[in-house]
């Protein structure tokens, strides 16, 4: 089912947004299983938006990160701009925004809880700021995006850990006089083409941490980062 007038108007009071044209709006939530269910229903679906949104992500955020940090080359900022717009951030965020509330998706997709899948959250995010930037240029989806990732941006030195976590967590693993970490996929949910995977990693025979991604190697740095803080007391 299309989104309506009042679930736009809605979603723009939730985002702090105002579209001049509300079909870019709406085709950002559009996932294509809906279309592939119900071809001619709507134009398109998201991938597009999806795809300029993903560019646009990127700018906005190096270009913060530049003036924020004056004194840092350019490897380390490539690494935290790498792990502020990561699909499993993004995914975070777009959780945060309550997004997935408002995906248009085949029935197939619903009923395998696909407005909570990671992929679907992340890509639904970046379609959102595709389609701010057309209604409205680059300006204003720069201010939303830096706005909703402020939190993420702060903690930018924290999240670029993480995503060198299995490297962080057998240094110090190792350091302890253990054994190098073990790495164990334990579930898979979704299809194919869209799976969530959860991982958990162990030390000594031992459980030490979960994490959940939409690749293998995302949920084990998830399970990583998890196990790295824990043991870390943080």
């Amino acid at each position: 089912m299309n989104l309506g007038m009042q679930d736009l108007d809605a979603l723009e009071n939730e985002l702090g947004l105002s579209f001049s044209d509300q079909s870019l709006l709406e085709q950002a939530f559009v996932h294509s299983s809906y279309l592939n269910e119900n071809p001619g229903a709507l134009p398109e679906c998201n991938e597009r938006l999806e795809y300029l949104g993903d560019a646009l992500l990127g700018l906005a955020v190096a270009e913060d990160l530049y003036q924020r940090y004056a004194d840092r080359q350019e490897g380390e900022l490539t690494m935290l701009r790498s792990a502020i717009v990561r699909g499993d951030t993004l995914a975070r965020v777009a959780q945060r925004l309550d997004l997935g509330r408002y995906l248009v998706m085949g029935i197939g997709e619903q009923n395998s809880a696909g407005s909570q899948r990671p992929t679907n959250l992340a890509a639904v995010f970046e379609a959102l700021v595709g389609a701010l930037f057309l209604d409205q240029g680059y300006g204003v989806s720069r201010d939303f995006s830096l706005r909703v990732l402020k939190q993420e941006i702060s903690n930018a030195d924290n999240l670029a850990v993480s995503e060198n976590a299995k490297s962080a967590l057998q240094e110090f693993a190792q350091g302890q006089g253990n054994p190098p970490p073990t790495y164990n996929i334990i579930r898979v949910e979704g299809q194919d083409h869209d799976r969530t995977f959860t991982a958990e990693v162990m030390i000594s025979n031992k459980v030490v941490g979960q994490g959940v991604g939409s690749r293998k190697a995302s949920a084990e740095q998830a399970a990583a980062s998890q196990a790295f803080q824990k043991l870390q007391g943080k």
